[in-house]
């Protein structure tokens, strides 16, 4: 079960998810100063509207006879949240704590400042009450009354309205769409670059990469086909070379081997026209590692199991007192894309070298979980002595053989397991070299699922 990352493992999505980080880190610093200052705005809205309906509350007590005040101040239409009540003592304390001080400087200054001196207040005491949200204004009257005033602060809304954080939301993802976009077009290029290194790996004859776009994604893409095709010239001059060597060579093996037809000795002359076929074999074999015929043989969608039921039961027919020893396991059908011819020679090195050196080829063949997923796995195992762990990566060297004689009989050129590596990375796989634990060693080859 693989674990989830949090940290995307693409180019595209890491770059992403900083922008999507930062722009939303952005906008909610820019929310919490606007969200701040419009409590501000509304705490001296709410002062300035408590310090009018104090002032209108004080007027109209003021104004009246005595008689009428707590009549004419029951009647007084007030808004809610705001009480006033006609007390011989001051509900607001000097003990309790002091309202803010820009509430109670306006409040001060309002009533205090509000037409003659006869009119206003002799004193003025302001404080909160038990609960934060409600605080009191005491005012004393000329006659030694106190008009209390009851007032019940609203709690700040530092939102416009109920669907702003609906629409910060929608905002934060229309962004992270578009930010996402534009990512991946701006990365596409360096996706397209790695794409076309795989298919170079592949396939040296790949096409080129076109040469279009912003002006450093066309000089990347000019290097990478200069690089390219400079890969290709070494690659055909290479192939050029070795064949000129082998044509070279089957001349002076030709002669020999007439030679050696006209020798008496009937040993001698069996030993030497042995020695020239292997000769000649290594010539062969060395000029098709060279070539790599399999990279130009088209891939077609084939029956993967068939094939290596194929494969084993032609090695039975070649080793007919090795057949017991020879057994597949896997299911009866699993179409892969690959190029026919190729893969079946890779696979018939495997099983070939198994049975050589090990005794036995049982091919395990798993099919991906998932189509598009992890690759499909072939195992090659057999009952020999192993490989020694410091070489398992040696033996895929050309021409190199555990085995130090040089005769056919107890091993190949050396390049059986370099040629199947490199056909099956090729395809995009591979394939490795392990001891198994109950004795013996096993081929890991995988290719795309």
């Amino acid at each position: 079960m693989k674990s989830w990352r949090v940290w995307p493992q693409s180019l595209a999505g890491r770059t992403a998810l900083v922008l999507l980080l930062a722009l939303t880190a952005v906008q909610a610093a820019g929310l919490t100063i606007h969200a701040l200052d419009r409590v501000d705005l509304q705490r001296f809205a709410q002062a300035r509207e408590i310090s009018a309906r104090a002032i209108s509350a004080w007027r109209t007590v003021n104004l009246a006879p005595a008689d009428r005040r707590a009549q004419m101040l029951a009647e007084l239409e007030l808004p809610q949240g705001l009480d006033a009540t006609l007390d011989g003592r001051p509900i607001a304390r000097l003990d309790q704590p002091p309202i803010p001080p820009p509430i109670a400087r306006m409040l001060r200054l309002d009533l205090l400042g509000s037409g003659p001196p006869r009119f206003r207040p002799r004193e003025v005491l302001t404080s909160w009450g038990e609960r934060s949200p409600v605080f009191f204004v005491s005012l004393r009257l000329p006659s030694g009354e106190w008009l209390n005033l009851r007032i019940s602060l609203p709690p700040p809304r530092p939102w416009h309205s109920e669907t702003f954080l609906i629409a910060f939301f929608a905002m934060t993802l229309a962004a992270g769409l578009l930010i996402n976009w534009a990512v991946r077009r701006l990365t596409r290029p360096v996706r397209l670059l790695a794409e076309a290194a795989e298919r170079l790996g592949r396939d040296v004859n790949a096409p080129p990469m076109p040469e279009r776009g912003p002006t450093e994604v066309a000089k990347a893409a000019h290097a990478f086909n200069t690089m390219a095709e400079r890969i290709r010239r070494f690659v055909g001059d290479r192939t050029q070379m070795l064949a000129a060597i082998g044509h070279d060579l089957r001349t002076p093996i030709t002669r020999l081997r007439l030679r050696a037809e006209f020798m008496d000795d009937d040993e001698q002359r069996r030993k030497m026209l042995a020695d020239l076929d292997e000769m000649e074999a290594m010539v062969a074999a060395t000029l098709a590692f060279a070539r790599d015929d399999s990279a130009g043989e088209p891939t077609v969608a084939l029956d993967l199991a068939a094939l290596c039921r194929t494969v084993l039961d032609e090695a039975a027919d070649a080793r007919p007192d090795l057949a017991d020893a020879i057994g597949y396991k896997g299911p009866e059908r699993l179409v892969v894309q690959a190029r026919p011819v190729a893969l079946k020679r890779a696979l018939a090195n495997l099983v070939g070298n198994a049975l050589l050196y090990g005794g036995a080829a049982r091919l395990v063949l798993t099919a991906p979980e998932a189509p598009g997923g992890e690759p499909v796995r072939l195992a090659v195992e057999d009952e020999g002595p192993g490989i020694p762990v410091d070489q398992l990566e040696a033996v895929f060297q050309p021409f190199r053989r555990l085995e130090a004689s040089r005769n056919r009989e107890t091993g190949g050129t050396g390049l059986g397991l370099p040629i199947a590596r490199n056909i099956f990375r090729a395809h995009g796989g591979d394939v490795v070299l392990r001891n198994r634990e109950a004795g013996g060693l096993v081929a890991l080859a995988t290719l795309p699922g």
